[in-house]
């Protein structure tokens, strides 16, 4: 590990992840290629047990905002999960070895990583507003959308618990953390 980075992990908080594709190429540049992503990411939030909260996919890089992993450490996940996408793809190599990990310990931190993921596509100039980027979970924050990545949030709950219809795109119970600018 590099001289000063230092990692919290097992502090039971969720984990704002960023990592690269290889010299910042365009490996995500495609439907397909995000796609695959995702795909990948469902894949390990099953395997590994993990709630994920929000995520973008960019051309180059990668947004997550993750808890802790029940049955495997984070790093082992991301690990995987990286695998998992490089494996299926053509381009060698895939992924910079590294990530970036932000501890997020409030709710307020958490909406604003939230806020900030999705608002990326926007700023890179990929998209005028954030709903129009298909690879992210700003859809599902808005409107209930289901993705191909289970979003634990207040529509994963309200499914779970009868309380709204699973096949809803109903925007009746609103949500705090959208904010559109």
């Amino acid at each position: 590990m590099p001289k000063g980075l230092v990692r919290y992990q097992q502090c039971g908080c969720f984990h704002f992840i960023t990592f690269g594709c290889y010299h910042r190429l365009e490996h995500l540049g495609t439907a397909s290629a995000r796609e695959l992503f995702e795909r990948s990411l469902e894949a390990m939030r099953l395997c590994y047990d993990f709630i994920v909260s929000g995520y973008v996919v960019m051309p180059d890089h990668v947004h997550l905002l993750v808890s802790e992993p029940k049955k495997a450490l984070l790093p082992k996940a991301i690990q995987a999960l990286k695998l998992s996408v490089s494996v299926q793809s053509k381009q060698k190599p895939f992924w910079q070895p590294r990530y970036y990990d932000f501890n997020v310990h409030n709710e307020e931190k958490r909406v604003e990583k939230l806020h900030y993921m999705h608002r990326n596509p926007v700023q890179r100039n990929l998209v005028e507003k954030p709903e129009e980027w298909k690879w992210s979970s700003f859809r599902y924050y808005a409107t209930g959308e289901i993705g191909t990545v289970e979003i634990e949030s207040f529509w994963t709950g309200a499914r779970r618990d009868g309380l709204l219809d699973p096949r809803s795109q109903s925007r009746d119970l609103g949500h705090p953390f959208i904010v559109v600018d």
